[in-house]
């Protein structure tokens, strides 16, 4: 009886610490600039060597300043997302962007999000927006989202 006590005990502890430890690791480094020239593709990019960062990997390319053509598709928007290829800075941070531009009565058709988050901000006009959440319950919240500055 003692030692099935004991035995108890010890898986008990087991189960506690394991919960204790199941964490991410740090990171070895401030931040990971893509190499996208590099031909080795492990789990991602490859950082580029930190002599070679400049600038512009973490403030150019991205384009989110220029609005783009809503003309090219049946809805009547148009998106430019951004990850680690378009702004080499992202690399490794598990950050990915999007600017959407609508034309007036414009629409994002429906989409999922698994894990992952979206935030939406208006720059001009205004946006109805809306989510279901993923419960048993499919509750459906919507809002119109107006000009933020």
């Amino acid at each position: 009886m003692a030692s099935s006590k004991l035995l108890l005990h010890f898986v008990l502890l087991a189960l506690i610490a394991c919960g204790a430890v199941a964490s991410d690791p740090s990171p070895l480094q401030d931040f990971c600039v893509a190499d996208k020239d590099s031909p080795v593709r492990v789990n991602g990019l490859p950082c580029k060597n930190i002599k070679d960062v400049k600038v512009d990997d973490f403030f150019l390319a991205a384009n989110l300043d220029k609005p783009m053509d809503t003309t090219l598709n049946k809805v009547t928007s148009n998106v430019t997302l951004i990850n680690a290829m378009k702004l080499p800075g992202l690399n490794t941070l598990g950050i990915s962007m999007a600017r959407i531009d609508y034309a007036p009565r414009g629409q994002n058709p429906p989409h999922t999000h698994p894990c992952a988050t979206e935030i939406l901000t208006v720059i001009e006009g205004s946006l109805y927006v809306g989510f279901i959440t993923s419960n048993p319950d499919n509750k459906f919240f919507d809002d119109v989202l107006a000009k933020a500055f």
